[in-house]
């Protein structure tokens, strides 16, 4: 694993209300959200920064649809505090539409550690622009997860290939892949 030089930001994507909605499929890794509370308190004992991004869906069908105040919410188990901030966006990306890259910068963060949801979308497109905007970028793999999908064939891809290929697909070029556990010990012994 590369080597953490400061407490990196922490970023939790998108655990939501709306996503416990049948709407997405099979899920995996119902773990995921356990571990993102895990990582949230060891970074609030050592005064680490938390930012947050909330998706309020444009899709009237979505159960993240902006109206919709129940699944837009943030899950009880990983909710803010007021002095963590929350960047609310509309696409996949959190840094598209926000000051996520501008606010990182301002508070001279190089390096984050990803975690929500899902990883086919936010987590995945989050992950890409970290990488080429120039972030140290670590991504933790049990504590994301992903929703199966339906191919332009038709095709049903199970949630865990679909993890299974997107972390393939960002590791190394755009991230580090690390664990709970790893991500743990390296902040609790070098930060």
């Amino acid at each position: 694993m590369q080597k953490v030089m400061k407490l990196p930001a922490l970023l939790i994507l998108d655990v939501q209300n709306g996503f416990d909605d049948p709407y997405w499929g099979e899920r995996n890794n119902p773990g995921a959200e356990a571990n993102i509370a895990r990582l949230q308190e060891v970074w609030r004992q050592k005064n680490g920064t938390i930012i947050y991004t909330k998706h309020l869906s444009l899709q009237p069908k979505s159960p993240l649809h902006h109206t919709n105040k129940e699944g837009t919410a943030f899950k009880e188990q990983i909710k803010p505090i007021p002095s963590e901030k929350i960047f609310t966006k509309n696409v996949n990306s959190g840094f598209i539409g926000t000051e996520l890259q501008t606010y990182l910068n301002d508070h001279q963060l190089k390096s984050v550690v990803i975690t929500g949801l899902s990883t086919q979308h936010c987590v995945s497109t989050t992950t890409r622009m970290s990488g080429n905007l120039g972030f140290q970028t670590f991504l933790v793999h049990d504590a994301i997860a992903a929703f199966e999908i339906k191919d332009a064939n038709g095709k049903i891809h199970p949630p865990e290939s679909v993890q299974e290929l997107e972390l393939a697909m960002l590791h190394k070029e755009f991230a580090t892949i690390v664990t709970t556990e790893e991500i743990l010990q390296e902040v609790t012994y070098s930060v």
